[in-house]
């Protein structure tokens, strides 16, 4: 969502297929695709964005489903959440991008001419690769893993909720590695990569693997303060803190990443 136009959108198109989205898209570089449309009529409604143009992507059938392919499960990017149970792909607070980001998921990304690429979704989120233009992402592949998959989240308030806070954690026995990925923090799932590094390297993968509540305590406060770092000095003197030291909330929040990296890994080890 780049393209900012002086007015509403006034021209709506409907593609029929994956390939006819692209060449609308190409043809018209100002128009922003739509599916579900809860986060870009948000952005319409608080002056945003201002799309010149749409390309609904609802009627495209070969993106609203799933399949088991190459010991992969291959999501089409229009599969609805009533379908997946209730995730919420779109949103940084949502449900499934820690996840995807946790379980190294890619891209199925289509583009003019029939052109199919893939892209691992950590570059996409990273912000080391992106779509080019006329590009749709068509498909999400998640690997399969016989492998323990913990997801946890912290909320606002009792209920269904978006998080304030969420970890998935990831044990990859065939590839002797934890993986980890905090949603909701910052605008894109983190992978604090030195934490898991490190936890991977004491795990006795050929024991009972299992990690003593200090070394499950020590891998949250690691993961937390990977993804919420001390500020610089100078941040301190802006905000009139301490050097080094966090807001109260901010603080909170931290401590409430550790706790739920702590419990994730523990659970996975179970």
């Amino acid at each position: 969502m780049t393209t900012h136009a002086p007015q509403a959108a006034h021209t709506v198109t409907l593609p029929g297929s994956l390939d006819e989205a692209v060449a609308a898209l190409a043809a018209m570089p100002t128009a922003v695709p739509v599916a579900g449309g809860t986060d870009l009529m948000a952005a319409v409604n608080s002056g945003l964005l201002r799309p010149a143009a749409l390309v609904g992507l609802g009627r495209i059938n070969e993106i609203r489903g799933w399949q088991y392919q190459d010991g992969a499960a291959l999501l089409g990017a229009g599969l609805t959440h009533a379908r997946m149970g209730r995730p919420d792909f779109a949103a940084p607070t949502g449900d499934a991008l820690p996840v995807l980001a946790a379980l190294e998921a890619s891209l199925v990304i289509a583009g003019p001419g029939g052109e199919r690429r893939e892209m691992p979704i950590g570059r996409l989120l990273a912000g080391l690769d992106m779509l080019r233009p006329g590009e749709l992402i068509g498909y999400v592949r998640v690997p399969l893993l016989h492998a323990p998959q913990t997801f946890l989240k912290a909320t606002g308030r009792t209920g269904p909720s978006r998080a304030i806070a969420s970890v998935a954690v990831v044990l990859d026995p065939a590839r002797r590695s934890v993986r980890c990925a905090v949603g909701a923090v910052a605008p894109m799932p983190l992978r604090p990569f030195d934490a898991e590094r490190w936890v991977s390297s004491i795990i006795d993968w050929d024991g009972e693997r299992t990690l003593a509540p200090d070394v499950l305590a020590a891998f949250g406060d690691y993961v937390a303060t990977a993804c919420i770092p001390d500020p610089p000095p100078a941040q301190s003197a802006l905000d009139g803190t301490e050097p080094g030291t966090l807001p109260p909330a901010v603080l909170h929040l931290r401590r409430t990443v550790s706790t739920l990296a702590r419990r994730a890994l523990g659970r996975a080890l179970a």
